[in-house]
């Protein structure tokens, strides 16, 4: 089971350019990073797609806009 930096899901959203649903980047994490892979930010560990999604949700790391949300790199903690 590969072990995934939340960071990388967020430059996934950026590189995309795209505003997303819940259900839209729950299929793009696992069509980028595989049904069985575990994500970790600076303070949380072994999280499923949807618990990263929870917990990037919780820490502000989304923007709201018409569509659903986006984010932004100045949202990414610089360590």
């Amino acid at each position: 089971m590969e072990k995934i930096h939340g960071h990388e899901v967020i430059q996934m959203m950026l590189r995309s350019g795209k505003a997303y649903t819940r259900a839209s980047l729950l299929a793009d994490i696992v069509a980028t990073f595989g049904p069985d892979s575990r994500f970790f930010y600076c303070s949380a560990e072994n999280l499923t797609a949807e618990g990263l999604i929870d917990f990037l949700q919780a820490k502000g790391k989304f923007v709201p806009c018409e569509e659903g949300f986006q984010t932004s790199a100045e949202l990414m903690c610089k360590h």
